[in-house]
Formats: C-alpha cells, sequence, structure tokens
C-alpha cells in the first residue's frame, strides 16, 4: 500500500500552483491596466460611461443595503474591489485554458496576444453584455449615451486580453 504523493504528482500540483499564480498576477496587472483605459470614459460620461463599474456600483449597493440618502454616492471601494476581483479570477482561469487547450501556442508571443485580445472579447460577451442590462436597466445595444461606451468597454476588454496574453507568455517563456 503507497501512501503520500508521487513525485510526478507533485510536481503535477506544483505546476497548476504556477499556473494560478501566473493568472493571478496577470489578471491584477491586466485590470489596473484596463482600468487605466476606463478613465477617459468615467471623465467624459461619468458612472455610465464605465459599463463594469456601474455594475459593480449597483452590486455593491445592493450587497451593503444603501439607503435612499447614500444612492448618489459612488462607492469606489466596493466598485473597484468587484471590478479587480473580476479581473483577477478571469486572469487565473487564463493560463489554464491556454495550457490545456492552446498549448502548442504558448512559445510565440503573437499567438498568445491574439488569443489574450480573443480570451478579453469573449469575457465581454459571455460576462458582460449579458449582465449589464438585468442589473442596470440599460441595454447596452440600445444605450442613452450612443455607442461610444459600448465600444470603450469592448475596448478595456481587448486591453486587457493583450496584456494577460503577454503576462503570461513571458511568465510560461521567461521564469
Amino acid at each position: 500500500m503507497k501512501f503520500g504523493r508521487t513525485s510526478q504528482s507533485i510536481c503535477e500540483q506544483l505546476s497548476m500552483n504556477i499556473l494560478a499564480i501566473y493568472g493571478l498576477i496577470g489578471g491584477l496587472v491586466s485590470t489596473a491596466v484596463m482600468t487605466l483605459t476606463e478613465i477617459p470614459s468615467w471623465r467624459k460620461w461619468h458612472l455610465f460611461g464605465v459599463f463594469e463599474w456601474h455594475e459593480n456600483q449597483i452590486i455593491t449597493r445592493k450587497l451593503f443595503s444603501v439607503s435612499n440618502e447614500e444612492k448618489e454616492i459612488i462607492h469606489i471601494k466596493g466598485m473597484f474591489f468587484f471590478h479587480f476581483l473580476n479581473g483577477t479570477l478571469v486572469g487565473i482561469a487564463f493560463p489554464f485554458i491556454i495550457t490545456f487547450l492552446f498549448s502548442s501556442f504558448t512559445n510565440d508571443v503573437i499567438s498568445l496576444l491574439l488569443l489574450g485580445m480573443l480570451y478579453g472579447f469573449t469575457v465581454w460577451i459571455v460576462t458582460l453584455i449579458p449582465i449589464h442590462k438585468p442589473i442596470t436597466g440599460l441595454s447596452p445595444w440600445n444605450y442613452p449615451l450612443g455607442k461610444w461606451p459600448v465600444v470603450a468597454s469592448l475596448e478595456g476588454h481587448i486591453v486587457y486580453g493583450f496584456i494577460l496574453g503577454f503576462i503570461i507568455f513571458t511568465f510560461l517563456n521567461v521564469f
């Protein structure tokens, strides 16, 4: 009877942990860069100009039972907590997806940049577009501020994916 783990299973576990750490760091950095790209939309259209921030603001208000007097207050801490939480969790998944589904592309920077951008677009389509109207009451396809907040949101997600692809390429090929 064998007890404990084999050296192969220890290496596999170590590899999984390293991928998770790469994704965590990549997700945090990519979210920070994405946030910088969203600041012009924030300045121009305020809360309604940044889809994710608007959603996170409403989620924060609902979770913390904000009173009617406070509804106009923007809850920066909650808004950015959820923004970075989402970006980090999505970032953690990326290196696993890449190494398990696209392992032949991990040594090519252009491929990982393109896969990262595709990932950012996919995240936008799968997670943001379906939930925006149920959370905010505003349809992204018929937005009161026109098409530019939608374009800015998509652009932010493409930048997120590009940076994530670059970071994961660097981790997989340099470290």
